[in-house]
């Protein structure tokens, strides 16, 4: 939503600094957020902004450049003149592509690609029907990103996914616009737009990869793209009419085509294709390609003569001393010392096929001085391509470029799992644990006691026996076997850590060894130690108030609980929770997510719950034949707690029976995390279990292979928006599993 809003396309620009800040929180963004939730949430958004683009007709107008529009001749044949759409869209590709350069050329195969192809499907409803100016926009949307891809492909991948472009974009575009049943909302000015767009991308496609490939892959889409100007000449010779004789209501004439072939036409777009395919767009298709294909135009297009004869005719129509290009051979369209007679090359063609094993950055078609028209038509520079793209910089012409290479470059297991997380359903609220391993933090020298990752989820952090606090980036990184080093270590603390947290509204970060200890996790400095009050009732358990809160509450074995003010010194509260029992010691403490209320678990088993603005005891009771291991407080006044008794119970505040209540069979369930209306657990026999907090209930449980992970779980960490798990283990390793 974040994305629609900050790059939305509006009726009037926004102020170049707006739009420029926007684009870099974007690319910021896509970055913190790391492959999948970038792809999932910030890419989707872009994709369907792009379409948004492209939807009116005023954003299908040729832009207007400064000064003379420059001769046929000028630029790239592939590069043509921008429509307002373009120039809209700009900051939504740079993003796009921005996403790719951080992760790699699979986000451009395996995201953006099939997006391109629904874009482009056709409908569900078969016989004559007329486009919607949403689809319509989509078809130039997924033209103009699609050039932009190819451009960024390697070689190898693009002929690995050539049929595929051919298939499921080429054709299917092809068939929207040679359709002769098929209208443009817009009318003949997008089918124009959409039919230049074409003719750049398939010529850039035929500059990428030679005459041969283009003859083996390519003859079906430049043979269709050819044939229109065929069907066009013979309807116009038949002179059809609107004869409603012969057919029912509804249906369209069936005209028999020179090949035999049957087609349906509709009699009312014959004035819109006629408009659009005239001989200036014949003279813009058939000299680039005619350049491109050589000797082969005659294999792979048998309407060639035609289309030649209807280029030549514009010719004479806009310069009578201009030599008809029909009556050339394809491959010599002039005689001019320019050309490459024995390619039909370009001037500076370095004589390579396409850009495999060569460098080609000489592709523009010189016409010759006798052969160029005066004046631009309608269709503006057409077919020289003047203007430039979507900018006028030196990459918006290139036939190729590399892909910066990023040390968050997609590979191996971290691939393997983004490529599953992009086809997952947004609306798909279940925590699925498939034992794929992305990272391992090694670093500890005693096990690992606690886990805790930071809110923004690109650090986490990490408390062991060996008596420090250890912070780790989140960052993708290599394939899955890769280690990581932690960016911080504290070292402050004198006794084993038990307990870290982050106190989120002054991000500070709070760990407990018996002592709390407050420390800036930016420069590791200690901002406040609390020490308890008698060396001989130790503290036991702590939890960290949710924002904006910026109390730590600390249960000492005393069974007193107290709370401090990370701001101001002394004590905030104190109060007593055995009220006259002896329930033991204070194994477990959450916060409720309101702040409202907090439970504290006790090593008998019982569970007392307090009102934090009162200090009033709401609730006590018996809850575990077993010690208290793990609380966590959940939104709707929901309790979740585990025990030594092998159970793990989920509670209503004010209920006396529990809502739910699920048994581990062999290992108590001595630690867990949430995820929305699930909890998910780990046992000391290193089994990962997904129990439902909701009806119907629900369990499933995964042995952690030796190969994923080595040792004895000792803690469990979840990261809910990029649905990893942290999984710390007596051994001081921490591993990244998905």
């Amino acid at each position: 939503m974040l994305v629609r809003v900050v790059l939305s396309p509006t009726p009037s620009f926004p102020e170049p600094s707006a739009l420029y800040t926007a684009c870099k929180m974007v690319r910021w963004l896509s970055a913190k957020l790391g492959p999948t939730v970038a792809s999932r949430h910030v890419a989707r958004n872009l994709l369907r902004l792009l379409t948004s683009c492209y939807v009116g007709p005023t954003r299908q107008q040729f832009t207007v450049s400064s000064g003379e529009s420059p001769p046929l001749s000028a630029g790239n044949i592939y590069q043509k003149r921008p429509v307002l759409g373009d120039i809209v869209s700009g900051p939504v590709l740079s993003c796009l592509l921005h996403i790719a350069h951080l992760y790699g050329e699979p986000v451009l195969t395996y995201q953006y690609l099939p997006y391109i192809s629904y874009l482009v499907a056709p409908g569900s409803a078969s016989g004559p029907s007329r486009l919607n100016s949403r689809k319509e926009a989509g078809l130039l949307a997924a033209v103009t990103l699609t050039q932009k891809i190819i451009v960024y492909l390697s070689d190898t991948t693009l002929m690995d996914i050539l049929p595929r472009i051919s298939h499921e974009v080429l054709l299917p575009v092809l068939s929207f616009l040679t359709s002769l049943v098929t209208g443009f909302p817009s009318g003949a000015q997008a089918r124009t737009i959409l039919c230049v767009k074409t003719i750049s991308l398939i010529a850039l496609i035929c500059l990428r990869i030679g005459q041969e490939m283009v003859q083996q892959h390519l003859s079906e889409p430049v043979a269709t793209f050819f044939q229109i100007f065929s069907q066009l000449h013979e309807l116009r010779q038949q002179d059809l009419k609107l004869d409603p004789a012969g057919r029912g209501e509804g249906q369209l004439p069936q005209v028999v085509f020179s090949d035999g072939q049957h087609r349906p036409v509709d009699p009312a777009l014959l004035d819109e294709l006629q408009k659009v395919f005239t001989l200036e767009m014949a003279y813009t298709i058939y000299v680039p390609f005619s350049c491109l294909l050589g000797d082969i135009i005659r294999k792979i297009i048998p309407n060639h003569e035609l289309v030649g004869e209807l280029a030549g005719l514009y010719l004479e129509s806009v310069s009578p001393s201009s030599r008809n290009p029909a009556s050339m051979e394809p491959t010599v369209p002039s005689t001019g010392p320019e050309w490459d007679p024995q390619g039909g090359g370009c001037p500076q063609d370095d004589g390579h096929s396409g850009t495999f094993g060569s460098v080609l950055v000489g592709n523009r078609i010189q016409i010759p001085n006798d052969s160029r028209p005066e004046t631009p038509g309608p269709l503006g520079p057409i077919s020289g391509v003047g203007g430039g793209g979507l900018g006028s910089g030196s990459e918006d012409n290139a036939l190729k470029q590399e892909l910066p290479r990023s040390a968050h470059g997609l590979s191996g297991n971290w691939l393997a799992y983004w490529q599953y997380e992009i086809g997952v359903s947004q609306q798909d609220a279940h925590f699925h644990f498939h034992q794929i391993r992305l990272q391992s933090f090694p670093g500890h020298s005693g096990a690992v006691k606690c886990v805790a990752p930071l809110s923004s989820e690109d650090f986490f952090l990490s408390g062991s026996k060996d008596r420090t606090v250890r912070l780790w980036p989140l960052y993708n990184y290599g394939d899955g076997t890769s280690e990581t080093a932690p960016r911080l270590i504290y070292t402050q603390h004198r006794k084993s850590v038990f307990f870290v947290g982050q106190l989120e509204a002054p991000q500070h970060v709070v760990s407990c060894d018996g002592a709390v200890h407050v420390w800036d996790p930016f420069t590791g400095k200690t901002l406040r130690t609390v020490e308890p009050l008698d060396s001989r009732v130790p503290l036991t358990a702590v939890a960290v108030m949710p924002a904006p809160h910026t109390s730590i509450t600390m249960a000492s074995s005393d069974s007193t609980l107290r709370f401090v003010d990370c701001r101001k010194p002394g004590l905030q509260h104190e109060f007593r929770l055995g009220g006259g029992l002896n329930p033991g010691l204070v194994r477990a403490l959450a916060v409720s997510p309101s702040g409202r209320s907090v439970v504290a678990g006790f090593s008998s088993g019982f569970m007392v719950l307090l009102d934090t603005r009162t200090g009033l005891v709401l609730r006590g009771w018996p809850a575990h034949e077993g010690d208290i291991l793990q609380i966590k407080a959940v939104e709707g006044s929901v309790l979740v707690s585990s025990s030594s008794d092998h159970s793990l119970t989920v509670w209503k505040e004010l209920e006396q029976k529990p809502t739910h209540h699920y048994k581990s069979a062999s290992d108590p369930i001595h630690t867990f995390d949430l995820y929305g209306s699930e909890a998910v657990t780990g046992t000391v026999s290193n089994k990962i279990g997904v129990c439902s907090l909701l009806e119907p209930p629900s369990q499933a449980t995964t042995k952690l292979s030796s190969e994923n992970f080595r040792g004895t779980l000792t803690s469990l960490a979840l990261l809910p928006t990029k649905r990893h798990l942290l999984l710390g283990s007596d051994n001081g390793v921490i591993r990244l599993l998905a």
